[in-house]
């Protein structure tokens, strides 16, 4: 059995030599000298010859040493061979990746709370008045960042001063956050930049619970800012299933902004739950209940099994869940007030509508705006981690 093994083996090793010969033979036939065509041929005849005839492996090794040598003496190198195969292995690596996140999963980043409790956004903690705060060690911050994802920022007084100015935030590359307070020291006209990298993103409820929208005077061994940010969730979308069938009632979905009057930014994606589909008509109860063609959703309701977990008799409020929400300033003002949904159209609202922008403002969505539908939250590793988040 090994004997046959071993033959078998060198029977492929030829062959793929033999194969692989041939294709920089036929690549670089057009620069190579008539005798060393020739000679390339008449090795890979000999090699083809050895593998019709069914040589035994030490034949084959010989033919193989035969032909490397061949190839080793009139095969032209290429410059950089080094450089090449790494530069060729990135360049698979990135069409790889690219074609993962365009047809099967691609990544996103929660940025508001307007899915809370199932999705977090980002959220901020100013800490300047907590005197039981004490800024973690640099080991247990960067256990915080990469399992929670939550980064604290802390920057202490020299001397006494003011904060003076506060500038919007500017994203270095692309990559990392970069905002520049500007401060005065013991009565100084000059202005003193400091710097605040990885920050809140520049969102007004983001910067005003960091305590970034207030100028104020600080004394010396005060901080100037003290906050803890925590990361929004970041999951990947299913980008293949809807492909196969449409997004069903109660499904997390991603879609694109453009094209959707009423929405400022026509390039974001927005994340929300499907509420609505083509031709029904949707309304919210006073008991903060979702209605289709009349019909009530509750907690029963496939996927709106949280979603109605909550105490109706609680005041709705920026900070807690509390259901679909009438809001008089919307098109869900009353019990009374409908969407009807187009054919080929949907109607999403935020989990937690009482801080989302969503279909009670601007109307349906078009199907074909849709990406995906939530898949897998990876990162911070909370209790959302997983496939649980519906």
């Amino acid at each position: 059995m090994r004997l046959r093994w071993f033959i078998s083996s060198t029977v492929r090793q030829a062959a793929d030599m033999r194969k692989h010969v041939q294709e920089l033979l036929n690549s670089q036939r057009d620069i190579l000298s008539s005798q060393a065509l020739s000679a390339l041929e008449t090795s890979l005849k000999e090699m083809q010859a050895a593998l019709d005839a069914d040589a035994d492996a030490p034949a084959l090794q010989k033919q193989m040493e035969a032909l490397e040598k061949t190839a080793t003496k009139w095969i032209k190198p290429y410059p950089y061979a080094d450089w090449r195969d790494n530069v060729e292995v990135f360049l698979v690596a990135i069409v790889v990746a690219m074609g993962i996140r365009t047809f099967f999963l691609q990544p996103f980043k929660i940025p508001t709370g307007s899915m809370q409790p199932t999705l977090f956004g980002v959220q901020t903690v100013d800490l300047r008045s907590d005197p039981g705060f004490h800024m973690p060690g640099i080991l247990t911050r960067a256990y915080e960042v990469a399992v929670h994802g939550t980064i604290y920022h802390q920057i202490i007084a020299p001397q006494d001063g003011e904060l003076v100015q506060v500038s919007r935030v500017d994203h270095s590359l692309h990559l990392v956050n970069r905002q520049t307070l500007f401060v005065r020291y013991g009565g100084s006209d000059k202005e003193v930049p400091l710097t605040l990298w990885a920050g809140p993103e520049d969102d007004q409820k983001n910067q005003f619970d960091a305590g970034l929208t207030r100028l104020y005077s600080f004394h010396k061994g005060d901080p100037i800012v003290c906050f803890k940010e925590t990361t929004g969730d970041h999951l990947f979308v299913d980008r293949f299933t809807y492909n196969f069938r449409p997004p069903h009632r109660g499904e997390i979905i991603v879609f694109m902004t453009k094209g959707i009057a009423g929405i400022r930014d026509q390039d974001q994606f927005y994340i929300k739950r499907l509420i609505g589909l083509g031709g029904e008509t949707v309304s919210i109860g006073e008991d903060r209940h979702v209605r289709i063609d009349g019909r009530r959703l509750d907690a029963s309701t496939p996927h709106f099994e949280n979603v109605y977990g909550f105490d109706p008799r609680s005041e709705p409020q920026d900070s807690h869940y509390s259901g679909h929400v009438l809001d008089g300033r919307s098109n869900l003002g009353t019990p009374g007030q409908s969407i009807t949904v187009p054919p080929g159209h949907f109607v999403v609202f935020g989990d937690n509508t009482v801080n989302s922008l969503d279909s009670r403002y601007w109307g349906p969505l078009p199907e074909e705006n849709v990406i995906g539908k939530s898949f897998f939250v990876y990162w911070p590793i909370t209790s959302r981690f997983g496939w649980g988040q519906q």
